[in-house]
């Protein structure tokens, strides 16, 4: 077992910042920002929906060629400070007036920025430890990710209640500069970015290995229903934590942050354990049993939010989003990673599936909002709720166990090779 440098160790601790405080820029942008516009004038749970679902589309096309940027350039930490910051300046303009076409503008903003955000940290990682480490690099990244919202929706909520949900957004936007801080702290050196694409470092075996042809993410069946049930999951869990926030902050935006605050910060608090769980055991159990246990508590969640009569039992049911989504979030980069090894398009792979996934986030605030206008809040739940039932029926059936053979403890000399997932 090799030692890490103390270079190493102090990038990969400031890898750790990264996600903390990018979480912190992060947290204000969708829950929080229906709670800021459900008491004002021209804005209701229908076009908060359709806002909310503009800054997701806008990446839906640009997630791949991103990937494929990722992929090729050597300045990732360039294009992470970038997007950090157009983060923060899409957060800030939210609070200048929350006209319609400001918030468009905001939202599309922090849409490109988040489509480079997720796959270059995800890359970075890669890069720097390699794929027999990503695991439970990614678990770690994940629960600094989550800290990092607790305080972040923490602070959001306090400002909203005890000041004005401006100043959340505003604190919001100052932990941005503290993501460029953190992200120039690592040794752009450390990065390989072979490894980073998914390939073997060149010095390995004296081999210069190619990326594969793109076709290989449309013969990837493995990949290609992962990514369809994780869009699933997706469509049916985007909406449940925003349009349950909107229900508690209808007619007081002062308790609404504060009731908004507490949903994400006792889902938060749950992901940090899940989220190790992730980088301790994942190798270990295996990644398909965690994720089908992630897609388990979604229907349940659904169900429970709609017999929930009082704050308090809403805020004790969003606990199982905390198992849910800091499973699911942890799992997803490293079962993407596990089936495109070798291929030199981790980053075009994952920018994809991002996108796939994106289409259920995205399309979840309008289809839930719509509903929620012409129905109400109870059907509009039990639709997620449907949903998700079928993501996970679909996950059971159709999506194989990913962890590669070189995850797995050394076989004798005379054993068979498992199949590489890669199609």
């Amino acid at each position: 077992m090799t030692t890490d440098s103390p270079e190493l160790k102090r990038s990969l601790w400031a890898l750790d910042g990264v996600n903390f405080f990018l979480a912190d820029v992060q947290a204000g942008l969708g829950p929080f920002l229906g709670v800021y516009l459900i008491n004002k004038e021209t804005w209701n749970p229908a076009n908060i929906g359709l806002i909310l679902t503009l800054g997701g589309a806008v990446g839906l096309l640009l997630n791949a060629p991103a990937g494929a940027l990722i992929d090729a350039t050597r300045h990732k930490r360039a294009l992470l400070a970038a997007a950090a910051a157009l983060t923060s300046f899409g957060t800030f303009i939210v609070t200048l007036k929350p006209t319609f076409a400001i918030v468009t503008a905001a939202q599309l903003i922090t849409g490109v920025a988040g489509v480079v955000l997720g796959p270059v940290i995800a890359a970075i990682a890669l890069g720097m430890v390699g794929p027999k480490r990503y695991a439970a690099q990614t678990g770690r990244m994940q629960a600094f990710n989550h800290a990092g919202n607790v305080m972040g929706s923490a602070v959001a909520g306090l400002a909203g209640y005890l000041i004005s949900l401006k100043m959340g957004f505003w604190l919001a936007s100052l932990f941005g500069i503290f993501v460029v801080v953190t992200t120039l702290m690592i040794k752009g050196n450390l990065i390989n970015d072979d490894l980073a694409r998914g390939l073997k470092p060149k010095d390995d075996d004296g081999d210069d290995d190619k990326p594969s042809g793109l076709r290989m993410l449309l013969r990837n069946r493995p990949l290609l229903l992962l990514a369809a049930v994780v869009g699933l999951w997706q469509l049916a869990n985007g909406a449940m934590l925003p349009i349950t926030g909107q229900k508690l902050a209808v007619g007081n935006t002062g308790d609404g942050a504060l009731y908004q605050a507490a949903l994400i910060i006792v889902a938060q608090v749950v992901m940090i354990p899940m989220a190790l769980l992730v980088s301790k055991r994942g190798d270990q159990w295996g990644r398909k049993p965690l994720m089908v246990a992630a897609f388990v508590v979604l229907p349940v969640r659904g169900l429970l939010f709609v017999l929930a009569s009082n704050p308090g039992e809403v805020i004790a049911v969003q606990a199982l989003d905390g198992i849910g989504a800091g499973l699911q979030g942890a799992l997803f980069a490293i079962m993407v990673a596990d089936l495109t090894r070798g291929s030199g398009r981790f980053n075009v792979a994952f920018g994809a599936a991002t996108m796939v996934q994106g289409i259920g986030g995205t399309l979840s605030p309008a289809l839930a909002g719509a509903i929620d206008q012409a129905a109400g809040y109870t059907t509009a739940m039990l639709a997620l709720t449907a949903i998700a039932v079928v993501a996970l029926v679909l996950l059971v059936f159709t999506v194989p166990e990913t962890r590669s053979s070189v995850d797995e403890p050394p076989k004798p000399a005379d054993a068979e090779p498992s199949p590489s997932p890669v199609g």
